[in-house]
This record gives structure tokens, C-alpha cells and sequence, in this order.
């Protein structure tokens, strides 16, 4: 009776919402963030809308590496429109409240979008390890159906193994608190709601960041160490500084995205005594590298440059589709 009793009355505590409430500790004066939040929106959207038309249009950028990049500007706009619409609907109108299937199809969309831009990252470096240290081979490598192949398997990896999340989170029992202190359906933030046991939700939430994030900056540093490897080993100076051109664009994105993954991770084990910290650069970790992965690109790669003159009409005459 009592079983019965303590279940009918959990059932009945059973929230059917959640608040977010923004950042933490700076609740009053937040919305002062919504401006630059909201340009670094439309700067992303822009930016890699025409980076994916340049590339279409541009017959010259019909090649493995712009054909990745493509790709990654397609990722990049899916990442800041499932986070940024929410945030500054919260920072400007105060809609605050998400349903708890909403909730869980964000965490879903951040977590398998997070995860697609570290595969792109990896895919990339592949393309340049074997542009570089095998050049001889790399047209009968990487050919289109290897780009769609490992494009489509990278989506299909991410997409996958990130559906147990949402379901995981989705099973645990929220029967008071629905107060989350953050701007994002965060998978920890949820879960620490539960009234019930999350400990197979840590472990997969942690599993899923070494085996998927790790393994990737793990093949990355290594595809990179042997590319290092063979550039110093060129005899002509002017073939290194070329070498090394070719992958600058993509050595410093793939720095900072880690780097900020490292930092972020860090932060949320001083998120007790300082939660604003973590809670702030998982929100800038989600807008800053959609609007500044394109621009890094535009501004170092010169057939790209001239390819985004193209389509204003500013450049020379390039083949066109």
C-alpha cells in the first residue's frame, strides 16, 4: 500500500516542463549579451550559406578539401540554429519555458552536431595527411565516392550513437526541480534533476565524449605528427611553406574547437563554486565556431577568396556550373 502510495504520488510530482534560466548569477543583466550573441547568429548563417553557394557555384572548388568544408559549414549553421533562437528568445522575450520533448530533441541536435564537426575535423585531416604524404596516390583515393562514403559514415556514427542520450535522459524520473541553470538542454544539467539514479548517464554522457571526441583528436594528432614528419623531410623550403599553407586554415580550427572542448571540460569540475564559468563557454564553445570557421577559411584560402569574388561578380571569369 505504501509502494503503491509513494508511486501515485511521485507519478503525480512528475514536471512536464522545464525552466531555463539562463546564466547563472548574472540573471539581471544577461540580455546585454543577446546583442553580440545575435551577430555572431547571423554572421555564422551568412558566412557559411556563402561558403556552401561558392563552393556549389564554383566549379574549381569541386575538390575534396572545399567539398569537406562544405559539409562542415552545412553542420556548422545546424549547431547554431538549435542553440541560438532558444538563448535569445530567452534573453529578449523571456520564454524561459521548454517542454520536456523539446528539451530532449536539443540535447539530441547538440550532442550529434558537436560530434559531426569533430568527424569533419577528422576527415579533413585525413585529406591533407594523404594530399601531402602520399600526392601520387591521392586522386585515385580520395575520390567523390570516398568523400561521400566517409561523409555519410561520420553522420551515421554521430547520429547514432547519440540517440541513447536524449533516451537515457528521457527515462529518469523529474518529480520536483525543473529549474535549469543555463541557456541550453545540456545532458548533465538535465539529468541532475532527476530524483532517481543518473549514474548510467554520467558514464555514457563520458563514454561517448572519449570514444567518439577523443578517438577523433586522437587520429587527428597522429594524421598530423606524420604529416609534420614528411613536410620537414622535403628538401625545398618554398615546398614546405607551401605544405604547411595548405593545412594552416585547418590546424588552427581544429586547435581551437579542441582547445575550447579541453577548456569547457575542465571548467565544469569548478561548476559547483563558479557555475557561470562553464555555463558561458558551452554557450560561446556552440556560437563561436560556426562564425568563425568560414572566416578563417575565407580570408587564408586564396582559391576560396576568389571563388566568394566570383559570385558577387568582383573577380576574374572562373568556370562556372
Amino acid at each position: 500500500m505504501d509502494a503503491t502510495l509513494r508511486i501515485t504520488n511521485s507519478s503525480r510530482l512528475q514536471v512536464s516542463e522545464f525552466i531555463l534560466m539562463g546564466l547563472p548569477s548574472i540573471h539581471e543583466w544577461q540580455h546585454w549579451l543577446s546583442l553580440p550573441l545575435a551577430l555572431l547568429y547571423l554572421l555564422a548563417l551568412g558566412a557559411n550559406l556563402l561558403i556552401v553557394i561558392t563552393i556549389r557555384h564554383e566549379l574549381n572548388l569541386h575538390q575534396p578539401m572545399y567539398q569537406f568544408l562544405s559539409v562542415l559549414a552545412v553542420v556548422d549553421i545546424g549547431l547554431a540554429t538549435t542553440i541560438m533562437p532558444k538563448i535569445l528568445a530567452i534573453f529578449w522575450f523571456n520564454a524561459k519555458t521548454i517542454s520536456l520533448p523539446e528539451c530532449f530533441a536539443q540535447m539530441y541536435a547538440i550532442n550529434s552536431f558537436m560530434g559531426m564537426e569533430s568527424g569533419i575535423f577528422l576527415c579533413m585531416a585525413v585529406d591533407r595527411y594523404v594530399a601531402i604524404c602520399h600526392p601520387l596516390q591521392y586522386p585515385s583515393i580520395v575520390t567523390e565516392a570516398f568523400v561521400i562514403k566517409i561523409t555519410v559514415s561520420m553522420i551515421l556514427r554521430n547520429g547514432l550513437a547519440t540517440i541513447p542520450v536524449p533516451v537515457l535522459a528521457a527515462q529518469r524520473h523529474y518529480c520536483s526541480r525543473n529549474e535549469i541553470d543555463h541557456c541550453l538542454c545540456s545532458n548533465l544539467g538535465v539529468t541532475s534533476l532527476a530524483c532517481d539514479d543518473i549514474t548510467i548517464n554520467r558514464f555514457y554522457h563520458v563514454a561517448l565524449a572519449l570514444i567518439m571526441v577523443g578517438s577523433d583528436m586522437a587520429l587527428i594528432l597522429a594524421s598530423y605528427a606524420l604529416l609534420m614528419r614528411s613536410v620537414l623531410r622535403l628538401n625545398s623550403a618554398e615546398a614546405t611553406s607551401k605544405a604547411l599553407n595548405t593545412c594552416s586554415s585547418h590546424l588552427i580550427l581544429i586547435l581551437f574547437f579542441y582547445t575550447a572542448i579541453v577548456v569547457v571540460s575542465v571548467t565544469h569540475l569548478a561548476g559547483r563554486k563558479f557555475p557561470l564559468i562553464p555555463a558561458l563557454l558551452n554557450v560561446l564553445h556552440s556560437a563561436i565556431p560556426p562564425a568563425l570557421n568560414p572566416m578563417v577559411y575565407a580570408l587564408r584560402a586564396q582559391e576560396l577568396k576568389m571563388g566568394i569574388q566570383n559570385v558577387f561578380g568582383l573577380g576574374g571569369n572562373v568556370a562556372r556550373k
